[in-house]
């Protein structure tokens, strides 16, 4: 069953609730004296170690797990058709769990972590893929309307399509909080800091990132 912009925007007025955000990454929390003891046991040693491109992948593994960032939304959902002249809509408050993260799984069109070391002039270059929606859960529904029509009931189908959309519209809501450009800035900090040791220099790009989204007006 479609969804139409107008009819949300008119309910909301009255329905819509802040949304609420909870980062849970490990830097954003203030727990990046945490996150650099959780790994400190990949720490590049003493003066006279040399860095090898397997030590770094290590690194940017460890960086990838403690960089997830989780928000909890809370939005709302209009659904309306209409067929046969007959009209059945659906108005719903949802919550939700979505969680965003790098993965470095790696494909021919796209690539995971890539890494580059200068021995010659101490420096150590890395490019991320980058972050992304690693999943939604959907935690609450709460129906404040649903008017089926005479000749246009609500079907399996159509609770399918809602909980399709119901996800789609979490997952947006978590981009537009800007969960993915946390994450790439967190694994940026964190790469940067555990790596620029023993005289290295640190380069951390990400690849494809998007611009943060624009405040809401």
């Amino acid at each position: 069953m479609a969804t139409t912009p107008e009819t949300g925007a008119a309910k909301r007025g009255f329905f819509r609730l802040a949304a609420l955000v909870l980062f849970a990454a490990v830097i954003a929390i203030g727990g990046y004296a945490v996150a650099r003891r959780a790994i400190s046991a990949f720490q590049l040693g003493g003066s006279s170690s040399r860095v090898t491109h397997s030590l770094v992948v290590q690194r940017i593994q460890a960086v990838a797990k403690l960089v997830t960032s989780e928000a909890t939304v809370r939005d709302v959902v209009a659904a309306e058709q209409t067929r046969f002249w007959s009209t059945k809509r659906s108005l719903l408050v949802v919550t939700g769990r979505v969680l965003a993260g790098i993965n470095l799984d790696s494909t021919a069109a796209r690539p995971g972590a890539q890494v580059h070391i200068d021995e010659a002039t101490r420096k150590i270059s890395v490019s991320l893929p980058s972050a992304e929606i690693l999943g939604v859960e959907v935690t609450n529904v709460r129906t404040y309307d649903e008017h089926a029509g005479l000749l246009n009931p609500f079907t399996p189908a159509d609770r399918d399509s809602i909980q399709a959309e119901i996800r789609a519209q979490l997952r947006r809501a978590g981009e537009q909080m800007g969960l993915v450009q946390q994450a790439n800035k967190s694994a940026v900090l964190l790469l940067q800091n555990l790596l620029a040791q023993d005289g290295y220099t640190v380069d951390v790009s990400i690849r494809g990132a998007a611009p943060a989204p624009l405040p809401p007006g």
